[in-house]
């Protein structure tokens, strides 16, 4: 991703690995600092995971990858590390099928960690390739929490589209969304469109329902944590109420996802493990109270939308409606290098 940091424009992924040190871009400092954080060893990914240094779907996969990696270069259990690490978050398929991907192939686990993350990378900018199309010029978008390249190593997934529409001489205008709780939108999702120059405003997570009366949405792109069988899917808590009011406003709704996020496994959204997390995240911004002390709290992190609120599955192969999906299954059964080869 592009960027300027003291007058000086750098690309920088969101995290990779230096042997036997995985480091990775601290989201949970920005936009007020830029620091990268050093992951020595599969305690501190532990923790790199479930403290949201490191977040978004396909980059904590790409950090999973790295830490069965970096247990392997430490000469620790890889099969425990493996294990410990799957156990940081519940939702986001991408950190499962990463573990697993690269303990089938262990005896050469930082070759095919590589090789993991470099076809994230690969499969993010084929789904900016995919979805650019689907966006017109001057078109009005809004997205929902992070699903940049922060997110996802290099390019994004919901951004990408609107990155490369950018690219292609088109003039993408983007409404964020804030994403209570920990402001995802506001703080990560801006940050990384002013780093693009792309047009943009945040907005409070209530105040799409009144753009898209008033007709200043044309599309909603979002991410996704886990996509089930049937198309249903989980993404940021909030995500599920865009949805339906796009669906009642007569606007295109659209998730930008790669294969890794599906989970063919699962029949339908009911079937995904849902994370809570602390009372914390809801009643303090940055350590500061915004709710009495004695008062309680709930936090879920995700919801799940079912498929027909969903207009198209953005991915590498193309943009699917939920009824084709089974077209994208077929393309799980070949391996992680044939699929490289194929896209």
């Amino acid at each position: 991703m592009k960027i300027s940091l003291n007058g000086k424009v750098s690309n920088v992924k969101a995290v990779w690995y230096e042997e036997p040190v995985i480091k990775m871009i601290d989201q949970r400092v920005l936009p007020e600092a830029f620091r990268i954080v050093e992951i020595r060893d599969t305690k501190d990914l532990f923790e790199g995971i479930k403290n949201m240094t490191v977040r978004g779907a396909p980059s904590i996969g790409a950090a999973a990858a790295y830490g069965v990696a970096q247990a392997k270069a430490l000469g620790a259990d890889i099969e425990q590390a493996g294990k410990v690490i799957k156990s940081a978050r519940p939702t986001a398929n991408d950190l499962f099928f990463a573990v697993d991907f690269v303990l089938e192939h262990k005896e050469e686990a930082k070759k095919y960690a590589d090789l993991y993350v470099d076809s994230i990378v690969e499969r993010s900018r084929l789904i900016g390739v995919n979805g650019n199309e689907l966006i017109g010029n001057g078109k009005k978008i809004l997205t929902h929490c992070n699903a940049g390249a922060l997110a996802s190593v290099d390019y994004g997934t919901a951004l990408s589209p609107i990155r490369m529409a950018k690219e292609s001489g088109k003039k993408p205008f983007v409404w964020v969304d804030e994403t209570r709780p920990r402001l995802q939108g506001a703080r990560l999702t801006a940050w990384e469109l002013v780093q693009e120059g792309i047009e943009h405003k945040v907005i409070a997570d209530n105040a799409a329902g009144f753009l898209m009366e008033r007709g200043q949405v044309d599309l909603a792109i979002v991410g996704a944590d886990r996509i089930t069988k049937n198309g249903d899917f989980a993404n940021k808590i909030g995500t599920y109420e865009k949805a339906v009011l796009a669906k009642e406003n007569g606007i295109n709704f659209y998730v930008a996802a790669p294969l890794s996020t599906f989970d063919f496994s699962i029949e339908n959204g009911r079937g995904i493990p849902i994370e809570v997390r602390s009372e914390e995240e809801v009643k303090e911004i940055k350590g500061v109270l915004i709710s009495p002390k004695e008062s309680m709290a709930y936090n879920p992190a995700f919801d799940v939308t079912p498929n027909k609120y969903v207009t198209g599955y953005i991915t590498e192969y193309g943009v699917f409606k939920s009824s084709e999906l089974k077209m994208l299954k077929d393309k799980g059964k070949e391996s992680i290098i044939e699929q490289i080869e194929d896209i």
